[in-house]
């Protein structure tokens, strides 16, 4: 099949139709390029400034958030640690009371008289007293303090050396 052509002269004028329109495209695009960078530089400064606002109030939302979360957890740990310490407080009553407890069926299995034991002997001995007095005798002297002991305790030990040289001075004079 055979085409038909333009002629040469049309060719040539469609052609420099088109450069010039793909210069004067290039020429538009490139001004607008210009046109944007010097917007941008010129409100370039102003988008700046409204970001660092508005991230100043994100920031101040953001820290406001987080003081609140802070101090719920802050109180939540305060309750923890409260009611920690509570049981903590409350084993060692229990141990104590245990401790106190054996302790003193130990020391009454050995004889030692507990403290109602001391006051009850107390209060006889005052109740003694004022029967002895109401009959006309002298009250008796109130007992010694534990030291009293240690003289007594002085004595049955010089007893108990001499004894032995008692013995051994009788054996030489029957000799």
């Amino acid at each position: 099949m055979v085409k038909k052509t333009k002629p040469a002269a049309q060719v040539t004028a469609d052609n420099g139709q088109l450069a010039a329109a793909v210069k004067d495209s290039a020429q538009q695009i490139w001004l607008a390029g210009l046109g944007a960078f010097a917007k941008a530089q010129e409100e370039g400064n102003k988008v700046f400034d409204a970001l660092v606002k508005e991230g100043k109030g994100i920031q101040k939302r953001t820290r406001a958030i987080a003081e609140e979360k802070f101090g719920v957890v802050t109180g939540h740990v305060g309750r923890v640690a409260g009611d920690v310490s509570k049981q903590a407080t409350q084993s060692w009553d229990r141990l104590e009371q245990v401790f106190e407890e054996r302790v003193a069926r130990a020391l009454n299995r050995l004889g030692v008289p507990t403290n109602a034991d001391v006051q009850e002997l107390i209060a006889r001995v005052e109740k003694l007293n004022a029967s002895v007095q109401a009959l006309g005798g002298k009250p008796a002297r109130a007992p010694r303090a534990a030291t009293a002991r240690k003289p007594a305790a002085k004595a049955a030990k010089a007893t108990a050396t001499r004894a032995p040289r008692k013995a051994a001075a009788k054996k030489a004079a029957k000799a």
